[in-house]
């Protein structure tokens, strides 16, 4: 196809024969073949050169059709040419934030952002090609990944305490996670077997919290009604997590600390991926990284 309309535009065989690096012979016989396929002449060979028949004629807008259709389908996979494709936890939670400081620094890159359940499925993803990095929490050690599948620590977040205007802690500058305990923690979206379930497992046997994950989840925001008239629920959430409520909700974002419980957000790839964008991704996530002082944060056993 390629040789037929390189033959068109040049007007004749040995032109494009020197266009494509090839004989004159091997475009006649290029040329030949296709006219025996279609069952038509497409050329009329003369002294001056080769010109078009009128099947010809009729065939070439559909040849250059097929050549543009066959540039885009490799461009769309040739490496930086396609959206970079990274998972996150969730659109209002810290990791989306990461990606969206990354695309202001970047703003040229073109991101798909997608939300897959939990870290299992991502890395089954990573692994497959279907994506090409997730931000989440391992709780298995690097050595315990698929092969080819690498890790790196991009962020750790400090969580905080959620409370309406009428809980006993609402009016509380900060607290430490051994004041927690006795009080209700309320973590609807709590689902056994996942990462954050893990962490927040960890969290609440180190410290002797109560953390309940009963009813239904029916999102955040049933979720911020509920703590905003409850004067006994309170729930975590991430200092990077992004909210918003009623002005009469009156909710209070409380600091925890001595220590600081962080949840630790590490970066998942695969070694052989050739995408530009994710080592500038990776570069940027690096740079960015500030590791909270050990001896004033805590986190679980599988995150140190």
């Amino acid at each position: 196809m390629r040789t037929f309309v390189a033959a068109t535009d040049a007007g004749r065989f040995q032109e494009a024969a020197t266009q494509l690096s090839v004989t004159q012979q091997a475009v006649s016989k290029r040329v030949a073949g296709l006219e025996r396929e279609l069952g038509v002449r497409l050329f009329t060979r003369a002294a001056r050169g080769a010109r078009l028949t009128i099947d010809g004629q009729a065939f070439l807008p559909h040849a250059r059709a097929l050549l543009r259709a066959e540039e885009r389908a490799a461009a769309s996979v040739r490496p930086g040419s396609r959206a970079l494709r990274v998972d996150v936890i969730g659109r209002r939670l810290r990791p989306a934030g990461l990606l969206r400081g990354f695309h202001r620094a970047h703003p040229g890159t073109e991101l798909d952002i997608v939300t897959l359940f939990d870290a299992e499925t991502a890395v089954a993803a990573v692994r497959a090609g279907t994506i090409d990095a997730t931000v989440r929490a391992v709780t298995a050690p690097a050595r315990q990944l698929p092969d080819g599948v690498r890790t790196a620590r991009v962020h750790d977040e400090p969580l905080q305490l959620l409370t309406g205007p009428a809980h006993p802690l609402a009016s509380a500058r900060a607290v430490t996670p051994g004041q927690l305990a006795g009080h209700r923690i309320w973590m609807p979206g709590l689902v056994a077997g996942t990462e954050w379930t893990a962490y927040y497992e960890d969290l609440a046997a180190a410290f002797g919290l109560t953390i309940e994950a009963t009813g239904p989840d029916f999102g955040t925001d049933p979720l911020l009604d509920t703590i905003a008239e409850s004067a006994t629920l309170a729930t975590f959430v991430g200092e990077g997590t992004s909210m918003v409520w009623p002005v009469d909700d009156d909710l209070r974002r409380v600091a925890v600390r001595d220590p600081v419980p962080v949840y630790p957000h590490s970066l998942i790839w695969r070694a052989d991926n050739p995408h530009p964008a994710l080592a500038a991704l990776r570069a940027h996530l690096d740079a960015a990284y500030a590791e909270h002082d050990g001896a004033g944060t805590w986190t679980p056993h599988w995150a140190r």
